[in-house]
This record gives structure tokens, C-alpha cells and sequence, in this order.
């Protein structure tokens, strides 16, 4: 249910951006969301491992480690977005009288 969710904030704000985006924001874009289907099959396999898992304490280490690859995925793809977003243009400088 999650990855449906956000599948479709995905594809609904890509939609949005879509229309005013540079060739470098589109690329960076492309390379994040790679970057979060990548962390999005190991996060699935790490919770896959979690409900095989025999004991509580795997459980709860492999849901553990299930979270950090998709925090650290999402800095990630972040980090690849904020890269090709341009800085905003400097305040204009006051003459001083």
C-alpha cells in the first residue's frame, strides 16, 4: 500500500515539474528516481527477509535495516535533485548614497 502511494505522488508530481523543467533537472530527476526503485526492491527484500525471519529480534533488525536503506535512498535522491536545481539569483545590490 505505501509503495502505491508514493508511486503515485511520484508520477503526480513529476507530471507537475514536467512542464518547467531544464534538460539537467530532468536528467538529475531520472538518475533520483532510479536511485529510489534501486532502494525500493532492496527495502522489499529486507521486509521479505523480516516476516521469514524466526525470531523477533531479526525481525525487528532486518525492519530496521529496511528503514535506513530507504532513508538514506531518499537523501540520496534528494541530494541528485538539489544538485541540478539552480541556485536563486542574488538580492540586487543597494548603491549606497
Amino acid at each position: 500500500m505505501r509503495k502505491i502511494v508514493l508511486a503515485a505522488i511520484s508520477v503526480a508530481a513529476l507530471t507537475g515539474l514536467a512542464a518547467c523543467q531544464n534538460a539537467a533537472e530532468k536528467e538529475a530527476d531520472a538518475k533520483a528516481d532510479a536511485v529510489e526503485a534501486q532502494a525500493d526492491v532492496a527495502v522489499t527484500q529486507l521486509e521479505n527477509q523480516a516476516d521469514a525471519a524466526s525470531t523477533n529480534a531479526a525481525q525487528e533488525s532486518l525492519d530496521a535495516q529496511a528503514d535506513a536503506v530507504g532513508k538514506a535512498a531518499e537523501k540520496q535522491a534528494d541530494a541528485i535533485r538539489d544538485s541540478a536545481t539552480p541556485a536563486p539569483a542574488p538580492a540586487p545590490a543597494t548603491p549606497s548614497h
